[in-house]
C-alpha cells in the first residue's frame, strides 16, 4: 500500500465533515443572510458534488487534472458568491464564506496529487478569492489564507518526499533481487560450468596431441566465464575472511543426484512443507576417507536450507581434494542443538595462508563466496573458516532452527 493512500482517506472524510460543517453555518445564520435562497442553491450544488465525488478522491489514480480544476472551481465560486448571499456587516465583520474551510479540501488534493508546487497555486487562488470577496485585505483574511497556504505546501512535500522514499525502496528491492538472482546463477555456473571446463583442461593437458588443444580451448573460456561471472557480482564483505580458503563445488549431476529435491539416500523425499533428515544427505559423503560422524535421532531441516546445507559440505570436501589431494582425510561433524543445527568439515591439510581466499575471490575463484558463504547466508545460516598452518583447515556451518527456505516462498508467491 502506498504510504499516501492513508492520506486520500483523510481526505475523503474531511470533505464531508467540512461540508456538513458549512451547511451547519449557514443553516445557524439562517435569518441573516440578504439572499438565503442563493445560498441554499450554492449548498444543494455542494453537498451533490461532494457526495458524487467521493471516488475521486480515493486515490490519485482517480483523481485526475480536470477533476481538480472543477473541484476549485466549485470552492472559489462559493467564495466570490458570499457577498451576494450574505448580508453586507457579516463579510466586513470577516464572516465565514459560504464553502468555509471545505475550501481547504480542495487545496489538498491539489498537494496530495501534484505536490507543493500545485498546492502553492491553487492556494494562490484561493487568497486571490477571499481578498476579492472581503474587497480588502484584513489580518484574518490574511491569516487564513496563509494557513492554508502553509499547511497544504507543507503536506504536498511530505507527499513528495514518501513518493521518492518509495521510488528508492522499489529500486533497492529490485536491486537486492537481481543481486540475489545473479549470485544464485553464478553458484549454480561454478558448480556445474566451470568444473567441467576445469576437468576438460586438466585432462586434454594430460592426454596431449589434439586433446590438448580442446583443453587449451576449454581454459579460456574458464577463464573468461569466471571473470563475466565475477563481474556480475555484488561484493559482500564477511567477518570471516581471515584464514579462509577457496573450495570448489561437485558438479551438478552429482550434487542433484546426492541432494536433489531434498531427497534421501533411499530417493524419497520429503512431503511438501515437511522438514527432511539432514543426515540422509550427509551420508553419500562418508567413504574410506571421509568420516561421518552424527547425532543417532533425525536432524530436521527445511528440505531447501538442507540441500545447501549439503552443497556447501560438498563444496568443502571437493576443495579439499583439489587442495590438499585425493587421498586427504576428512571428517563431517554434524551436532544438533535446541536452536541451531552446526555442521563441521574438518581435513588434515597444511592450512591455508593469510589473504588466499580473498586473492583468489579477485582472480573470479569464487567457491567459499559462492558455494559456501553464499549458500548458508541465502538460509539466513553463517559459515566460518578456521585455518592453522600446518593443522589443517575446519568450516564450521551453523543454520538456525528456523532456516529459511527461499525457493520454497519464490514457488509459492508465482
Amino acid at each position: 500500500m502506498s504510504v499516501e493512500q492513508p492520506l486520500w482517506r483523510a481526505l475523503t472524510a474531511y470533505r464531508v465533515l467540512t461540508m456538513l460543517y458549512a451547511i451547519g453555518l449557514f443553516v445557524a445564520a439562517y435569518s441573516s443572510f440578504a439572499r438565503p435562497w442563493l445560498a441554499i442553491a450554492y449548498f444543494a450544488v455542494l453537498a451533490v458534488w461532494t457526495l458524487a465525488t467521493l471516488p475521486k478522491v480515493a486515490s490519485a489514480a482517480r483523481c485526475t487534472k480536470r477533476f481538480l480544476a472543477v473541484d476549485l472551481a466549485v470552492a472559489l465560486t462559493g467564495i466570490l458568491l458570499t457577498p451576494v448571499a450574505d448580508a453586507h456587516w457579516r463579510v466586513l465583520d470577516g464572516g465565514p464564506t459560504l464553502p468555509s474551510i471545505w475550501t481547504a479540501g480542495s487545496v489538498l488534493a491539489y498537494a496530495i496529487k501534484g505536490g507543493w508546487r500545485w498546492a502553492a497555486c491553487a492556494s494562490l487562488l484561493v487568497g486571490v478569492a477571499n481578498v476579492v470577496q472581503r474587497g480588502a485585505f484584513s489580518r484574518d483574511t490574511v491569516h487564513n489564507v496563509l494557513l492554508v497556504c502553509i499547511a497544504s505546501i507543507a503536506i504536498g512535500y511530505v507527499v513528495e518526499v514518501a513518493r521518492a522514499s518509495e521510488r528508492t525502496l522499489a529500486r533497492a528491492l529490485e536491486i537486492e533481487a537481481a543481486t540475489r538472482e545473479r549470485e544464485r546463477l553464478a553458484r549454480d555456473i561454478h558448480d556445474s560450468v566451470l568444473q567441467v571446463l576445469a576437468m576438460v583442461q586438466r585432462r586434454g593437458t594430460a592426454i596431449g596431441g589434439e586433446a590438448a588443444e580442446l583443453g587449451r580451448m576449454a581454459g579460456e573460456q574458464e577463464v573468461a566465464l569466471r571473470t563475466l561471472v565475477a563481474g556480475g557480482l555484488v561484493r559482500t564483505s564477511y567477518a570471516t575472511e581471515d584464514g579462509s580458503r577457496g573450495a570448489a563445488v561437485r558438479m551438478v549431476g552429482e550434487h542433484e543426484e546426492a541432494v536433489g529435491g531434498g531427497a534421501g539416500a533411499g530417493g524419497q523425499g520429503p512431503a511438501d512443507g515437511a522438514d527432511c533428515d539432514l543426515r540422509l544427505l550427509l551420508a553419500p559423503y562418508a567413504g574410506a576417507r571421509v568420516t561421518l560422524s552424527e547425532p543417532g535421532a533425525a536432524v530436521p531441516l527445511a528440505p531447501h536450507a538442507a540441500g545447501e546445507v549439503a552443497a556447501a559440505v560438498g563444496a568443502a570436501l571437493d576443495n579439499v581434494r583439489k587442495h590438499v589431494g585425493a587421498d586427504a582425510r576428512a571428517w563431517i561433524l554434524v551436532e544438533d542443538e535446541p536452536d541451531t543445527v552446526v555442521v563441521t568439515v574438518r581435513d588434515e591439510g597444511p592450512g591455508i595462508p593469510r589473504g588466499r581466499l580473498a586473492q583468489a575471490e579477485g582472480e573470479g575463484r569464487l567457491g567459499v563466496a559462492l558455494s559456501i558463504r553464499g549458500r548458508l547466508r541465502d538460509i539466513g545460516g553463517t559459515a566460518e573458516l578456521i585455518s592453522v598452518p600446518g593443522q589443517g583447515t575446519e568450516v564450521e556451518l551453523r543454520v538456525p532452527r528456523t532456516a529459511r527456505d527461499i525457493r520454497g516462498k519464490a514457488e509459492a508467491e508465482r
